[in-house]
Parts: C-alpha cells; sequence; structure tokens
C-alpha cells in the first residue's frame, strides 16, 4: 500500500497546566483552518483540548512536557497527544453517573477513530479526523483502537 502524502504536521511541547491546554485547543483551530480544513477546525479544537486535558490529569509528571501532534494528509487529519504516563492509558467507561470522564466519550464522538500506541517513554493517544466520513457528532463508535507501534 503507497505511503500516503503529508501535507502539513505541526508538533509543539506544552508545560503540563491548564493554561497549556486553552493555548493547544486556539492553537489547532487556527492550525487546521489556516490549512484549509475549516469544517473540523472546530471538532479538532475540541479533540485537542479533551485530548490534553487528559495528558494534563492523568499523564503528566513533574517537569516533563506534553506534546500535541497535527498531521494533515490529503484526506485525514490526525490529532496525537502524547505524555509521560505509558502505565496510564485510557479505559472505556463502565457507568455514566460520574460527573467527569466524559472526554473520551466526546473524542470518539468528534473523531472517526481514536486509539493508544505505547512510546518508549509514556505514550501517544491519538484521534482521526476524515471530512468525507463526518457524519455528525457523537454517532462514531467511542472505543479505543490499539495500535503496537
Amino acid at each position: 500500500m503507497p505511503v500516503p502524502q503529508l501535507i502539513h504536521v505541526d508538533s509543539l511541547d506544552y508545560t503540563p497546566t491548564a493554561r497549556s491546554v486553552s493555548l493547544a485547543r486556539r492553537r489547532a483551530a487556527r492550525l487546521v483552518a489556516e490549512w484549509g480544513w475549516e469544517e473540523v477546525a472546530g471538532d479538532a479544537a475540541l479533540v485537542v483540548s479533551e485530548l490534553a486535558t487528559n495528558a494534563l490529569l492523568h499523564g503528566s509528571l513533574r517537569g516533563r512536557l506534553f506534546r500535541v501532534r497535527l498531521v494533515l494528509g490529503p484526506s485525514l487529519l490526525r490529532i496525537e497527544v502524547s505524555d509521560p504516563r505509558g502505565e496510564r492509558v485510557p479505559r472505556r467507561r463502565r457507568g455514566v453517573a460520574s460527573t467527569s470522564g466524559h472526554g473520551l466519550v466526546l473524542v470518539g464522538g468528534f473523531a472517526d477513530r481514536w486509539g493508544i500506541e505505547p512510546r518508549t517513554v509514556g505514550k501517544t493517544v491519538w484521534a482521526e479526523l476524515e471530512p468525507g466520513l463526518r457524519a455528525g457528532p457523537l454517532t462514531r463508535s467511542c472505543g479505543p483502537a490499539r495500535s503496537s507501534g
């Protein structure tokens, strides 16, 4: 199978603070719109916000940054958020009574697919958006896909 051609790639490391989540969200929305995908800029911003929040709350370590990476191909936007806590992987929610922990349900609703990749140190949680497959929010599978690498 041919390797897809990348059109744009952006990667930036953030300190694990609440302010970084809003900075990452705004940067993602701006870049995706500048790259010509205005129709998914809001969805991309929401996905970045949820994944970055999870990295902050569940994947951060003192003195270690988290990374947000956006990769745009001809028909796919991939959002990756990497953090140093590889042992803290997202789990499928068991109930809806909790007032928190619904971020990955939102990610699953706005992304066409999402998953987790282990790293030598830490993990990457990723989500992919394909405008051609847009069926509207909260209509897709909410479970993660696992990748070995």
